[in-house]
């Protein structure tokens, strides 16, 4: 059930009966959509390991896959982080101070017994404060509980999508996936459009684990130390931990996704020249940046932004409008191979995986 976060059309003054609802949802055990700026998410009490147990079995997913805890707005005093971590590490305060609220998630060592499930039972769990402001006023809600109600910490929130799908970026996403069942608290379209950078922070340096809109140069410009790759840390013989959209296969809609760049894109539009489906109906989704000649009607052709930051906010939608469409085959231009575009290319790389 899809419900208005917002009082108004307008968007901007929160319904607080809506907020209520979900963080009673959440404080019960249940599941609920959550709005970030990110994707939508699929949260529950991040501290009840039966709830965090109704995630994963509701997305299919491995419960050995951690999830990544939402904590509310951050102070000096910590929050949800002081909760939830053994110890904090200089440099990850001062990620922290740098962008959160915002769509980085650390990965930090865990306090023992506390966000076991959600971890995916590691010693370390992945924590971020979103900036969406309906999360926020739900995070806020569940820590001040009223009729004596329980406190709750965090929400563990993977996308809400089926795993491995391709991720939602509206209410509406959220909904062809779960139904009426689940609480959906309508937000509008997320504003970033994919899931968060992630950094590592259980060890001396950070480590990228999973590029997003906040770039490499900018986590190292923020915290004055160099970002090491997972590469780097397997050629010391050390092993990344376990983190969320981080395998080889993910983000992927029903069609076969393949990337190619402009000129052989073009080649194999021209192999296709004048041919006809059979039923008239396109059956290859062309999503692209650079002018392409498409003189097939076999082909629904979409234009992708010239720039990074507008080609995130849409991709995941567009993935699936293009999926929508029935197509066998989704062909997309590869994009750049430049800092800003490393979230949007990590995406498709593993989409076509």
């Amino acid at each position: 059930m899809i419900v208005s976060a917002y009082q108004f059309a307008d968007g901007v003054e929160l319904a607080p009966d809506s907020i209520a609802a979900a963080a009673d949802v959440v404080r019960a055990g249940g599941l609920m959509g959550l709005p970030t700026e990110t994707v939508y998410g699929l949260g529950a009490d991040a501290s009840d390991p039966v709830a965090v147990g109704k995630i994963f079995t509701a997305k299919g997913r491995p419960s050995d896959h951690p999830l990544i805890v939402h904590v509310a707005a951050f102070d000096g005093g910590m929050g949800g982080v002081a909760h939830y971590c053994a110890r904090v590490p200089a440099f990850a305060q001062q990620l922290m101070s740098a962008f959160w609220p915002g769509p980085l998630t650390l990965i930090l060592p865990r306090k023992e017994g506390v966000g076991e499930a959600a971890a995916g039972g590691q010693n370390s769990i992945g924590l971020r404060c979103p900036a969406h402001p309906v999360a926020q006023a739900v995070l806020a809600a569940l820590r001040k509980p009223s009729d004596g109600g329980r406190e709750v910490w965090g929400i563990a929130a993977p996308s809400a999508n089926k795993f491995g799908r391709v991720s939602p970026t509206t209410a509406a996403h959220v909904h062809s996936e779960f139904g009426d069942d689940l609480l959906i608290l309508d937000g509008g379209p997320c504003e970033v459009g994919i899931e968060s950078t992630i950094i590592d922070c259980t060890r001396g340096a950070p480590v990228l684990l999973r590029p997003g809109s906040i770039t490499a140069q900018q986590v190292e410009d923020a915290c004055g130390r160099k970002l090491l790759s997972k590469e780097e840390l397997l050629a010391q013989n050390q092993q990344a931990p376990r983190a969320s959209g981080t395998l080889e296969s993910h983000y992927a809609p029903s069609a076969t996704v393949r990337l190619m760049d402009a000129k052989a894109l073009q080649s194999a539009l021209d192999l296709l020249s004048g041919t006809t489906p059979p039923d008239k109906r396109p059956t290859i989704a062309l999503y692209h940046r650079s002018p392409l000649y498409v003189r097939s009607p076999l082909v629904a052709a979409h234009r992708m932004p010239l720039h990074a930051q507008p080609a995130a906010h849409e991709l995941f939608s567009k993935l699936r409008e293009m999926d929508a469409q029935g197509v066998k085959l989704i062909w997309v231009e590869a994009p750049p191979d430049s800092p800003e575009w490393d979230g949007v290319r990590d995406r498709l790389t593993r989409a076509a995986a």
